[in-house]
């Protein structure tokens, strides 16, 4: 696929995702839609990429939906909006179940579906000019893109129901008090605080990344028993991996692992 809405590259086993509309404010369209469901398919099955980044080009991350291309589609909207959600729906599912990890390096205003974006990352990565909203019922929509299950997650219930109702805006410093950022940075450092985190991740075990992914995804939804089962079936099948017996090999000779995702 030739991309119009995004940037993709790779790099030294790191995959990073521009958003690339920032004369839109890197809002979401159908063709942006497409592309990051096929950008996120790229990352799934290539094996030598073992993290990811996302970010915004300019000084947005991402404004949420194209309203105005909504309002363009008239009574054909909905029709729009169901392909567009599907595609934005399908590529955050892959990258929640790679094992790759993701890197979220939000450059500025992280909004709509954007705020959701950002929330689905397993790493987020704030700049200082970052601002986080939900802002869906501001236009008389409910949320989309992950919301709803990441940000309860994040910042509990009520905390969650305050931002999902009043679309309070949250400056990068709020959102890591508030569990929705891992760390805030200058703008001029994002994007090698992102790449030095991803660069870490890609030397890492990228099997176990992505066992534990799936632990965690399950961490809220499964009984205990079920969890606990889950933890067995894992703990088991990494220690019996190359980079488990590698790593237990290089904690006793005290020596740092070489992991090679395997």
């Amino acid at each position: 696929m030739t991309y119009e809405t995004i940037h993709f590259e790779t790099a030294e086993a790191i995959a990073t995702i521009t958003l690339d509309r920032p004369d839109n404010a890197n809002a979401l369209n159908p063709a942006m839609g497409r592309e990051l469901y096929d950008a996120a398919l790229r990352c799934a099955a290539d094996g030598g990429i073992r993290a990811v980044i996302v970010t915004g080009k300019g000084k947005m991350f991402c404004a949420g939906g194209d309203l105005k291309a909504f309002h363009e589609q008239g009574d054909q909207a909905s029709a729009m909006v169901t392909r567009l959600a599907s595609d934005l729906h399908a590529a955050l599912t892959r990258l929640a179940h790679l094992d790759a990890p993701v890197v979220m390096a939000v450059n500025g205003m992280a909004a709509g579906a954007g705020f959701s974006l950002a929330l689905s990352g397993d790493f987020i990565i704030a700049s200082e000019a970052a601002r986080f909203v939900s802002a869906y019922t501001g236009a008389g929509l409910t949320p989309d893109g992950s919301s709803t299950y990441f940000l309860p997650k994040h910042v509990g219930l009520l905390r969650a129901k305050e931002l999902l109702f009043t679309n309070r805006v949250l400056s990068a410093e709020e959102a890591c008090a508030w569990g929705l950022a891992n760390k805030v940075v200058p703008p001029d450092a994002l994007m090698a605080e992102a790449r030095s985190l991803a660069a870490g991740f890609a030397q890492g075990p990228t099997r176990v990344f992505g066992a534990l992914k799936q632990l965690l995804l399950s961490a809220y939804d499964s009984p205990l028993e079920s969890q606990l089962e889950r933890e067995t079936r894992n703990i088991a099948m990494t220690v019996g991996s190359r980079d488990g017996r590698h790593g237990i090999e290089s904690f006793l000779a005290k020596k740092p692992p070489s992991f090679q995702g395997e």
